[in-house]
């Protein structure tokens, strides 16, 4: 399997490639600046310089799956969330089909099955996430979702909840724990598609995505 990784070189994404790496997967990293990923060196690893506001679909050529964890980053405003969250994410998705892609993982957001329903200042990056998530519904692709709740930079406990805790304050996850996430649904590549909200607990993955 080869596998894009979209947003390589975000904090989710950097370590996704890492842990793929290590676990012997060909993997693609689409970045708008290699240098970030210079001091990673493996053979398995191909490097695609592009903005995701230009046309990227060259970099789904041979490819059998797709990580879309690209984000705008929290600092940018709503405009760069609308082109990067959720224009370039529709964007993948159509890549995605014209590429005959297997399977496409998205990373999402806890709060992006109703924006709604929480009032916060990223409510333009939850609706933008929605949006995304519905294309993705109804695209026709395998797809996975992923939508972690608050992260933190903690190592990966390993350990993982998929039930929205009662408080808020407990729906908390370390970035390194999504990563490990997507690296064994990269792996496992389950048959049917899913959308699984993520928390650190002490369940193992191997409990949800059986």
């Amino acid at each position: 399997m080869k596998t894009l990784i979209i947003g390589a070189t975000g904090q989710i994404g950097k370590m996704t490639t890492q842990k793929m790496l290590q676990a012997g997967h060909q993997v693609v990293a689409l970045v708008r600046n290699k240098d970030k990923l210079a001091d990673i060196h493996n053979p398995h690893l191909s490097v695609i310089e592009q903005d995701l506001e230009n046309d990227f679909s060259h970099a789904f050529k041979d490819c059998d799956q797709v990580i879309f964890t690209a984000g705008s980053g929290g600092g940018t405003g709503a405009e760069k969330t609308i082109l990067i969250d959720l224009w370039a994410a529709v964007k993948a998705i159509n890549y995605a089909k014209q590429h005959n892609i297997q399977h496409f993982i998205m990373v999402s957001s806890i709060g992006a099955d109703t924006p709604d329903s929480i009032e916060s200042s990223i409510k333009p990056y939850l609706v933008a996430k929605h949006m995304a998530d519905q294309y993705l519904l109804s695209s026709g692709l395998k797809y996975t979702i992923l939508r972690p709740g608050t992260l933190l930079d903690e190592p990966a406990s390993k350990g993982f909840s998929f039930k929205r805790p009662n408080s808020r304050a407990d729906a908390m996850i370390s970035r390194e724990n999504v990563a490990e996430a997507l690296n064994f649904v990269a792996t496992k590549s389950p048959n049917d598609s899913v959308i699984v909200e993520l928390f650190d607990g002490d369940n193992k993955l191997e409990s949800f995505f059986h």
